[in-house]
């Protein structure tokens, strides 16, 4: 029994579609990664900068006291800090963060979409184009070696 659900594993695992899917994972991951970093690193900087030199990561709200009073003084400024010192906050800068990594992603995914559509919309066209009807009977492409390669129409069904 469990050598037959190992090799029924093993036939599903090896299936194209499985497969595609963890290179699509895999590849997914590692794109999220690049557009963290593109945010992170590339486009909240400058934004902040016109912000008057705002860090989004430590954007927040603090929604409460500290859990116990802070043994050293910390940084009010710091989302780290004051959530090590026990502190509720809403952290709306790292939200904003997010938001910004989805929105780049979506549009990806939207232009990968859209290429995709157009790459299968030029081939249903050309199988569209290759089987024309005439006077109500399907019409064939076909090419005549005598008449050097030339396209002519082979009716289908009279």
């Amino acid at each position: 029994m469990l050598r037959k659900m190992a090799g029924e594993f093993k036939t599903f695992a090896m299936r194209g579609n499985v497969i595609d899917l963890a290179v699509g994972v895999i590849i997914g991951g590692a794109f999220g990664q690049i557009v963290t970093s593109l945010v992170n690193d590339i486009v909240m900087p400058p934004i902040g900068r016109l912000l008057g030199g705002v860090d989004f990561k430590d954007l927040f709200w603090k929604i409460g006291d500290y859990k116990e009073s802070p043994k050293v003084p910390i940084n009010e400024h710091s989302l780290e800090e004051v959530r090590a010192a026990g502190a509720p906050v809403i952290a709306y800068g790292q939200f904003i963060n997010i938001l910004i990594n989805f929105l780049i992603i979506a549009f990806c995914v939207f232009m990968l979409v859209k290429v995709i559509n157009k790459l299968t919309e030029g081939r249903k066209k050309g199988r569209a184009a290759r089987r024309t009807v005439v006077e109500g009977m399907p019409v064939l492409p076909v090419r005549r070696a005598d008449q050097g390669g030339a396209l002519r129409a082979l009716h289908v069904g009279a």
